[in-house]
This record gives C-alpha cells, sequence and structure tokens, in this order.
C-alpha cells in the first residue's frame, strides 16, 4: 500500500546531526519504496524554500525567532495543516514542542505518530510552560516510538503510556563503513598521517580516540579532554560544530592539550567512514539522558571499533555492552576515561572487541531494520481506531 507520509522536526540536511541524519534516511528510504514523503522543517533564513531532494519533497516554513533551541515559524501552523490535509500519517520527531503543538491543533493527518528521540532535559522553563500542551500531544498519538525499551520505561512523560509505545531502535547504512581491509588500511593511512601530523606527533604509534556529533553539553567532551593531560600518548579527534565548540577550544588551551585535541569540524558523509578508519577508538562521555541513543555509536561500531560510553540510563549502554562491545563507564569522570583508554591499549583486545561491535550493529542496526519495523508501526495504526483521545480535542 502506498502511503502519504509527513514528517515533522525542526530542521533537515543540510544540517547534520542524529535526527536530521535519521529522518532523511528514513524519507529517503520510503520514498524509493514508492510511498509519497514530504518533510517540513524550518528554514536556517526568513524565507520559505521548497526542494526535491532523491525523491522528498522538503518544505522549508521561514524561520522567525528562536527560543531555547526551537526555532519558529510564524507560518508553520498554516504549513501542518496544509501538509497533513489527506496525509495517511504524521509522523513527528520529538522533542520540538513547536512542531508537536502545532500538530495537536492543526495537523489534519489520518493517525499521527511520534518517533520519541530524547525527553526535553535542560530546558525547564519552557518544560513547565509547555507540559500541559505535551501531555495532550502523548495522549493524542495514535502510537509513540521509543528508541529502546530503556529509555520508554525510564521516562518519566512514557513509563505512562508503555501500552501505545512500539520500540523501534535506530539503524544505520553499515553498508558505508564496510570497506575491504585493504581499501580500509589505505582510507586509515592516509587520513591518520595527517592527524598526526597536526597533533605534532610524527614519531611513535600514539592512540587516536575519536568522538562525532554536534557539539552540545551532553555530549561531555569537556571530560575527555580533562582527561588528556594523563593520556600523553593519545590524541583526541572530534568531528562537528555546534554551541559548546568555542568553550571547549579554550579548555584545551588551559590545559596544555590544544596540539592533542583536534577539532576537525563539519566532515561531509562520504568522508567521514575515513575518520573512524583512522582511529582506535571511539569515546562519548555523554553527562545527561539528552544522549538517548547515539546514531554515531553505531557507525563507530559498524567500522569495527570499540566503544568507551558513560551509564546516563539510555540506550547508550545497551547498544555497546560492557565488555563486550566496548566499556561503560561513570559519566563526569575525566579519570574513568583515563583509565578505559588504558585498558583499551591492547591492540588484541581492541580487535576484540571492534569485531564483536561489528558484528552486533549488523544483526541488529541495520537501516533496512529499522525501516521495517516503523512500516510495520504505521501498518498497525491506519488498521486500528484513532486514538480515543482525538476525538476530545
Amino acid at each position: 500500500m502506498t502511503l502519504r507520509i509527513v514528517h515533522i522536526y525542526k530542521d533537515y540536511f543540510p544540517v547534520l546531526g542524529g535526527i536530521e541524519n535519521h529522518i532523511r534516511q528514513l524519507a529517503e528510504a520510503q520514498a524509493a519504496r514508492g510511498h509519497q514523503v514530504e518533510v517540513l522543517v524550518t528554514s536556517l533564513r526568513a524565507a520559505r524554500a521548497v526542494e526535491m531532494l532523491n525523491g522528498v519533497r522538503v518544505t522549508k516554513a521561514a524561520r522567525h525567532l528562536n527560543i531555547q533551541s526551537a526555532p519558529i515559524g510564524f507560518a508553520f501552523p498554516v504549513e501542518v495543516a496544509r501538509l497533513t490535509s489527506g496525509a495517511d500519517i504524521a509522523h513527528l520527531h520529538a522533542p520540538y514542542p513547536i512542531g508537536e503543538a502545532c500538530n495537536l491543533w492543526f495537523g489534519r493527518a489520518k493517525r499521527t505518530v511520534i518517533t520519541w528521540h530524547s525527553d526535553i532535559v535542560r530546558q525547564r522553563t519552557l518544560l513547565r510552560l509547555y507540559a500541559p500542551v505535551l501531555r495532550r500531544v502523548i495522549a493524542r498519538a495514535d502510537a509513540i516510538i521509543p528508541t529502546s525499551e530503556i529509555y520508554a520505561r525510564t521516562s518519566p512523560w512514557l513509563r505512562d503510556h508503555l501500552d501505545r509505545c512500539r520500540v523501534a531502535p535506530l539503524g544505520i547504512a553499515v553498508a558505508r563503513f564496510g570497506a575491504d581491509d585493504a581499501e580500509r588500511e589505505r582510507r586509515r593511512a592516509a587520513l591518520r598521517r595527517q592527524l598526526l601530523a597536526a597533533a605534532r606527533m610524527a614519531a611513535g604509534e600514539p592512540l587516536l580516540l575519536l568522538s562525532v556529533g554536534r557539539l552540545r553539553y551532553y555530549k561531555g567532551l569537556d571530560d575527555l579532554i580533562r582527561a588528556m593531560p594523563n593520556l600523553p600518548d593519545a590524541v583526541a579527534v572530534i568531528v562537528g560544530v555546534g554551541p559548546m565548540e568555542a568553550e571547549w577550544k579554550a579548555l584545551a588551551q588551559r590545559l596544555g592539550v590544544s596540539d592533542r585535541v583536534i577539532f576537525a569540524g563539519e566532515v561531509s558523509d562520504e568522508l567521514l567512514p575515513d575518520y573512524y578508519y583512522a582511529a582506535d577508538l571511539y569515546v562519548i562521555p555523554a553527562n545527561s539522558r539528552a544522549e538517548a541513543f547515539g546514531v554515531a555509536i553505531l557507525e563507530a561500531m559498524a567500522a569495527g571499533l570499540p566503544v568507551i560510553s558513560t551509564e546516563v540510563g539510555t540506550a547508550t549502554s545497551w547498544v555497546n555492552r560492557h565488555g563486550v562491545t566496548g566499556l561503560v563507564i561513570p559519566p563526569r569522570d575525566p579519570a574513568a576515561i583515563a583509565q578505559a583508554v588504558g585498558a583499551l591499549g591492547d591492540a588484541a583486545l581492541r580487535r576484540t572487541m571492534g569485531e564483536a561491535a561489528r558484528r552486533r550493529v549488523q544483526a541488529e542496526f541495520t537501516l533496512e531494520r529499522t525501516i521495517a519495523r516503523i512500516e510495520a508501526i504505521y501498518a498497525e495504526v491506519l488498521a486500528t481506531k484513532p486514538s480515543r483521545s482525538h476525538d476530545s480535542g
């Protein structure tokens, strides 16, 4: 059955990030399967734009304000009403309060589902104001799609609605990170030489630590930087841009490790696998529930890297299995990071864990599995009566 699907969020490609990348991959895969797929987000400019990208019609409403990381376009309610009229599925991606509220009040799709990427964690003032609306958004959703069972059970917003939760873990295009051994080694050697030269460590074989993602507070990369004085034979490569970049660069400078902490900036999809190939370890020292899953963890594992992650009560500790695919350590603990890196200084152990990591992603976290799960959820909600709360207004 061909469906008309409208995804609603705040940003889309070329903005890069875990949620943005997931929406793009999902939308393009759904379009490739013959569905009519549209995406509604806000523009990076105060001007509306519409474009076709790989079979997906993307509408970017003019952006006028930005309140606590929530971009607002005055025409967004009109766009929601127009695009969802006659749609089979309005697929919200939370958290984005503006999109959720607009769909609640103006959405016209036959069914609404919400991929629950994360709770609202830091914006407490916004949450106090938005909480009554969010409760109605949840009550009126036909299905809620948390990306892990643990997040659903521990979310104060979802744990009373588990009967309508349908878990669909995020997935990736594993083949992107599956270069054969010869090609992988060629690409590894070329970028590694470049990175180590930038770190002024041409001699020896230092450990190259990698972290990829938007530079937001909850990534906890300040703790990785604080660990670096105790890791004199390591280089940390940080891929991405974001609001913490200047502060974290200044911290590296103050600690005297700026030569060995390389901020690589934004890296294209085409070049990103090379960074995973060049690295020895992947480190994501998250410090809050805002790091709900970690798509970059999957990418690192698919590339055969062991992972050092932190226990923040989310899917990160389910994806990265302690002692099997890497190590899980306490958050906000630079000493624990240094100790974990030291433990993974053994190349044979890294290979064993890296291979286990690759197998786990291939078995559980492919994009194909994610798409199939989500399409099954669509079919389920379309085959049942709308949520009982739909008629209550």
